[in-house]
C-alpha cells in the first residue's frame, strides 16, 4: 500500500520510508517524535525510548515541518490529516490521539471507511460530518 499523508495547512508529505512522521506532546508537556504505520488499521507505534506513549493517555499531534496542530474539528480526540493512495484520489484521514484506542476512518465524499476495533467510539462524530 502506497498511500501518501499530508498535513492538511502545509501540505508537508509526512511519510518517511514505512513510518508516518508526528511531533506530538503529553499532556504533561512533554514532547517526542512518534513513528507510525502508513498501512491503514496497523497500530504500531515507535517512538525514542525516553519518551513512552502510555496507554490511555491522549496526545496532541502536530506537523513536524510547519508545528500546525492536526486536530480534528469534528472531536478532541482526533487527529487529522491527508491521505493520497495509489490512485491518487484524497482522502481525509482521521484517528484516535488516545494511546492504544484503534480507531481510524477515511473520508471522501460521502464515503466513509473505519479501521480498528475502537471505530465504534467516533463513528456519530464521523457520520454526522457527511451531513454538513
Amino acid at each position: 500500500m502506497n498511500n501518501h499523508f499530508l498535513c492538511p495547512k502545509c501540505r508537508s508529505f509526512l511519510n518517511v520510508e514505512d513510518n508516518l512522521i508526528f511531533a506530538v506532546k503529553a499532556d504533561n508537556g512533554k514532547t517526542g517524535l512518534v513513528q507510525l504505520s502508513p498501512v491503514l488499521g496497523n497500530y504500531a507505534v515507535s517512538t525514542n525510548p525516553h519518551f513512552n506513549i502510555e496507554e490511555g493517555k491522549k496526545y496532541e499531534f502536530y506537523c513536524p515541518v510547519c508545528n500546525t496542530e492536526l486536530a480534528s474539528e469534528m472531536n478532541e480526540n482526533l487527529t487529522h490529516l491527508h491521505m493520497i493512495d495509489e490512485e491518487g484520489k484524497v482522502y481525509e484521514v482521521m484517528f484516535s490521539k488516545i494511546a492504544g484506542e484503534k480507531s481510524t476512518y477515511t473520508l471522501i465524499g460521502e464515503n466513509v471507511k473505519m479501521y480498528g476495533e475502537d471505530y465504534g467510539n467516533y463513528v456519530d462524530f464521523v457520520n454526522l460530518s457527511k451531513v454538513k
